[in-house]
């Protein structure tokens, strides 16, 4: 408990340190925003902070900073502090840059934000990753609710066979369609507080209950080997250790691919952007973009708690194929029936409400890149009707196929880390460009770690190239340098265009 206490306080005290840091440095003014200069009532409306706040966490908080933890948190106790390490410096300060230069250059979306700082080749590059991403977090953000709905919820058996399974997976993708196409005040602003609500008790209610229920952590310096902790292998429990999946599983580059949105995640710059349109000043830019992101790492510390608690009192197997028996078990075993249900429905409106503005977002990146008009309703309808075709091949591959999800989350987990590296290399570029070079550390550093972490992890992977590990670190050390010394090469060309 005390090292996941540690973790808690280092979250929140580095957080109000480094995110004033950040605020320093971007420089938030009292200039007009675009959602009075371009005020469209469509994308581009003024709404209050708190709304917006509210708006961007449920966005950008999907089943990553849930799922993501609870197979991280197989990796050991460790993660308790490098989840806050990695949201204070790498997720949040990205979150933070992508959303205010997206608000200060108009309301851009990150398409075009790449775009302007960097040239046609990485953008054509960002435009292809970036709408594969997308519609593969659409898919995701179906899968995942649909089934815990199915079966935590419902209590169906969730296959895919079963007529109900469809049903529920037909509800969201209607429901997506609908945020999708209608402006964001008249569907988004107005049922995201409610979700809000739902979301914050779950939380809350399960962060008290690993207290109130007396949840043993394994501590980082005591002994990692836990007597009840188990896996299934063949139908048969087998003993678990965390020191040695800690081990075999490679911790670096592993963990943070599968702690995807608790420590980073590439697809927030994405939705951020969708937010930039909406506020009334700069100033809210630390509450809305910097605070959410690390209030959604408080949300994957909580979620990594109780996966571990779970996992230590041999009420679950520790097993990274069953999501959702954990999530349930956690729910009902802390809250009982009727508080798990209502906790079950904040973790099913995560990745609704992620997944709905993924689309939103897939939809105005398409739009502004191709110059398409939006400002009507059948134009808007037209469009995603190209894009929610393309999701639903892909839930049906995902749902039909045995390994389906398992290749479909792989690929979501690892193009979601490495989008954040076009966010690095905008930031970096953008403080070159903007006098401000003596801090381009701040992207750099995460940027550089992550090239690393996501090029020696697909060269690695079965779902990649499976080379030696020895190989893809020697490769993925290689793209790191050539990350770094490109930015710079780059970012020093911009700023010296800028002096002229």
């Amino acid at each position: 408990m005390k090292t996941f206490l540690s973790g808690l306080l280092i979250l929140v005290i580095g957080a109000a340190l480094y995110g004033k840091l950040c605020e320093k440095v971007f420089g938030p003014d009292d200039r007009k925003t675009p959602a009075f200069t371009k005020q469209d009532g469509v994308d581009y409306i003024p709404m209050k902070g708190w709304k917006n706040s509210l708006i961007n966490l449920l966005n950008i908080a999907g089943t990553g900073p849930i799922f993501g933890p609870i197979q991280g948190i197989l990796f050991g106790p460790l993660a308790f502090i490098t989840i806050p390490v990695g949201n204070i410096i790498g997720g949040a300060m990205h979150d933070y840059f992508s959303g205010m230069i997206c608000l200060r250059d108009g309301g851009s979306q990150m398409s075009e934000t790449v775009r302007r700082y960097s040239n046609r080749g990485v953008f054509s590059v960002y435009q292809v990753f970036c709408s594969v991403l997308l519609l593969l977090v659409g898919a995701v953000f179906i899968y995942t609710p649909g089934d815990i709905a199915a079966t935590q919820v419902f209590g169906f058996d969730g296959k895919a066979t079963s007529v109900s399974t469809w049903v529920i997976y037909g509800v969201i993708f209607a429901y997506y369609l609908v945020a999708t196409v209608f402006p964001i005040d008249k569907i988004i602003g107005r049922i995201y507080p409610i979700f809000g609500a739902v979301l914050l008790f779950s939380a809350v209610g399960i962060f008290i209950g690993i207290f109130v229920k007396g949840y043993p952590l394994t501590e980082l310096w005591g002994v990692w080997d836990v007597p009840l902790a188990f896996v299934v292998q063949d139908g048969a429990r087998t003993a678990f250790s965390y020191a040695d999946y800690f081990t075999a599983e490679r911790f670096f580059p592993t963990f943070f691919i599968t702690v995807a949105c608790g420590i980073l995640s590439g697809f927030h710059s994405t939705q951020t952007a969708i937010i930039s349109r909406t506020m009334r000043s700069e100033r809210q830019g630390r509450m809305t973009f910097y605070n959410m992101m690390v209030l959604e790492g408080f949300i994957a510390m909580v979620w990594a708690a109780a996966a571990m608690g779970v996992y230590n009192l041999g009420l679950q197997a520790a097993d990274a194929n069953l999501y959702s028996s954990t999530v349930g078990i956690v729910c009902r075993d802390i809250l009982g029936d009727i508080g798990g249900v209502v906790a079950l429905l904040g973790i099913i409106i995560l990745p609704i409400t992620s997944g709905d503005t993924a689309l939103r977002g897939l939809r105005l990146a398409i739009a502004e890149s191709l110059h398409l008009d939006q400002s009507n309703g059948k134009k808007r309808i037209a469009l995603s009707g190209v894009i929610f075709t393309l999701v639903a091949v892909i839930m049906v591959f995902a749902k039909l196929s045995p390994d389906g999800f398992k290749i479909l989350w792989r690929y979501f987990a690892w193009s979601n880390q490495t989008l954040s590296l076009f966010a690095f290399l905008v930031i970096s570029v953008w403080m070159f460009k903007n006098g401000k070079r003596r801090f381009v550390w701040m992207p750099l550093i995460p940027g550089t770690f992550y090239a690393f972490a996501t090029v020696s992890y697909i060269m690695s992977a079965k779902i990649g190239f499976n080379l030696p590990w020895t190989v893809s670190y020697i490769i993925g050390g290689v793209a790191a340098a050539a990350y770094l010394a490109v930015i710079l090469w780059y970012g020093n060309r911009r700023a010296a265009l800028r002096r002229l």
